[in-house]
């Protein structure tokens, strides 16, 4: 039966350290969280385990030799972080990766599901305490290229607590599985005095294996020969920084020994044999450079030295023609060796990639623009490392959710990000929008070439985007219309359904003083009312059964059968009107009198129309 625990589950999802999950149909998304997909593990030298093989260490194991390696190259990376410099680059690089954003967020967290936002939140800023803790984790990245971090699950509420790791102490182990190539523990082994003291007991428990869903390995991949392990940031400077202290050290040494003004005493020694001139020139000597001084407490009888120094002067000799004691003074220090230091500073601040004037040296900047490049360039180092360290944040977070019961597309539904701090940078982006807004805009106005040419070459879109943007405008003025109607006439078009004040709506208004607005408006509105979809309702047409003076308004149909030049069309009709009143009216015997103007009417009308008929034939 299979182990379904969590730490079985997690080791079997991060067994291959990438991460799949299907986010939808064919859509697939890859959480690479060790990065293997950018490292190509083939034909690849490892200078740790290869580059001393055959010559002479062949006693020792490749883990020790690279561990060996490992420690020499941090006892370099810590004398130089007690360098002015190194140590601020250090601290700038720490400083520029974990700026806050506008909103006061270190971190910011994306994602379309309200629930695993809150639960990562929780999880970076009331577990983790990213806000005070990411700071030393990205120094001690840059400082050896590699930071270790222990995670601490439980089984119900997932990551409880980080411990990191000394990376003195820790290895990573990596192809133990040859069926599982991508398999990866760690062997962290205790070293220091109180883990030593703690396990002095049991010998056996110093060693400690950890899966690699239980540790975090945050690494600059920048150089594959130093896999599997990162990188120093500061690497590079290595090298130079070795001959700036010598360097600086030879300079010391060279400004102390010459830099007092030397004399030379030339001291007549007349007719003294030349054996005795040693002896008298060197009595002269001590009595010029040497007093005597009796300690008062031992007694001690002592030769004090002169602080003006005997070795830098010289004695002199002379007789006959050069007769004569004289004192001459040489020039002190007159050589500049700061040109040389100059030289490599400046190497090993451009192995750093920080500007000058973050440091303090503002001499190399002829101008704010030449800062703004040199501010570019150092924000794109710090978006790489900005990059690494999400990697790995990313992994904390789904080992967090993955705990808590997230799977397939949930597990990877988020997104993270740190903010980069060059406003240049940002302002570089937004000018180039600009420009292609400005482009646009003009080429449209001059009638140049149509919309879908300028999404598709301008900015880039296809043809999907373009549906989308097309859909989200349309979007875009419904919300402002919805705006402008509840600003200008305080109705909300999409409660009440209609559209009030608008040209349409009051065209279709009745006259003043004839009732409101019909219910069936045909300005309609542009918003459905309880969700029906489709077109308003149409008013009734003129000459339609629905309208108000029915299909026949004219009589056309009933002209048409009398024929327009027929005398009795205008009789017809009008006896086809009197029928129909006379029989929608009841008469009784009390309107006879009525009955008998109705018949007089009749007959004068009869008779009004045979005169009509007699005047249409004369003619």
């Amino acid at each position: 039966m299979a182990d379904t625990s969590l730490r079985s589950r997690l080791l079997r999802l991060f067994s291959t350290n990438v991460i799949v999950r299907n986010v939808g149909g064919k859509k697939l998304k890859v959480a690479d969280t060790s990065r293997i997909q950018s490292i190509a593990k083939s034909n690849l030298v490892d200078r740790y385990q290869k580059i001393f093989t055959g010559v002479g260490m062949s006693g020792y194991s490749d883990a020790l030799l690279a561990k060996s390696m490992r420690l020499n190259l941090f006892k370099d990376y810590e004398t130089m972080d007690s360098d002015a410099i190194i140590s601020s680059a250090l601290d700038i690089y720490a400083d520029e990766s974990t700026m806050k954003s506008e909103y006061g967020e270190v971190l910011e967290i994306k994602t379309d599901n309200n629930q695993v936002k809150d639960i990562l939140h929780n999880l970076f800023y009331d577990i983790i305490n990213i806000e005070f803790n990411l700071w030393p984790w990205v120094r001690n990245m840059c400082k050896y290229g590699d930071f270790f971090l222990k995670l601490e699950i439980n089984d119900k509420y997932g990551i409880t607590n980080v411990i990191p790791l000394p990376v003195y102490d820790i290895s990573r182990i990596e192809g133990l599985d040859p069926e599982n190539p991508e398999y990866v523990k760690y062997l962290l082994e205790h070293t220091t005095t109180g883990e030593q003291a703690r396990y002095k007991s049991d010998q056996s428990s110093s060693k400690e294996e950890l899966e690699n869903y239980e540790v975090a390995h945050f690494r600059l991949l920048s150089d594959s020969n130093y896999l599997p392990y990162g990188k120093s940031q500061v690497e590079g400077a290595r090298k130079i920084f070795k001959q700036l202290t010598l360097m600086k050290d030879a300079m010391l040494i060279h400004r102390i020994m010459r830099a007092p003004e030397k004399r030379i005493f030339k001291l007549d020694i007349g007719n003294i044999p030349p054996a005795e001139v040693d002896n008298y020139m060197q009595q002269v000597i001590n009595k010029m450079k040497k007093a005597p001084v009796v300690d008062e407490a031992t007694g001690d009888y002592n030769l004090k030295y002169n602080m003006q120094n005997i070795t830098e002067d010289f004695f002199l000799p002379v007789r006959g023609g050069d007769s004569g004691t004289g004192i001459d003074s040489l020039p002190g220090l007159t050589y500049e060796a700061t040109e040389d230091i100059e030289y490599l500073k400046n190497k090993l601040l451009a192995s750093l990639r920080i500007p000058k004037a973050f440091l303090g040296y503002e001499e190399g900047i002829g101008s704010k623009a030449t800062l703004a490049a040199e501010d570019v360039r150092f924000a794109r180092t710090i978006e790489r490392i900005q990059r690494i360290t999400l990697s790995e944040l990313t992994k904390i977070a789904i080992v967090h959710l993955y705990s808590q019961g997230y799977q397939d597309a949930d597990l990877v539904n988020f997104e993270l990000s740190l903010t980069n701090p060059s406003t240049i940078y940002e302002t570089e982006k937004i000018e180039l929008w600009n420009n292609k807004t400005s482009l646009a805009a003009s080429m449209l106005q001059d009638g140049i070439v149509s919309t879908e040419w300028i999404y598709k070459n301008i900015f880039k879109f296809s043809d999907e985007e373009i549906a989308n943007e097309n859909q989200q405008i349309a979007n875009d003025y419904k919300q402002k219309f919805r705006r402008s109607q509840i600003e200008t006439e305080g109705n909300d078009p999409v409660k009440s359904g209609e559209s009030v004040g608008t040209p349409s709506e009051m065209a279709s208004a009745a006259p003043a003083g004839e009732g409101e607005l019909p219910p069936d408006s045909p300005a309609g509105s542009i918003f459905t009312k309880d969700n029906d979809a489709g077109r308003p309702e149409e008013m009734a047409k003129y000459g339609k059964d629905g309208s108000a003076r029915g299909r026949d308004p004219l009589g056309a149909h009933d002209k048409k059968k009398g024929g327009s030049s027929s005398p009795k069309y205008g009789k017809n009709l009008a006896l086809a009107h009197y029928d129909s009143l006379k029989k929608s009216m009841n008469f009784g015997i009390k309107d006879k009198k009525i009955i008998t103007e109705m018949s007089e009417v009749e007959k004068d009308y009869a008779d009004e129309v045979t005169s009509l008929a007699k005047g249409s034939s004369n003619e």
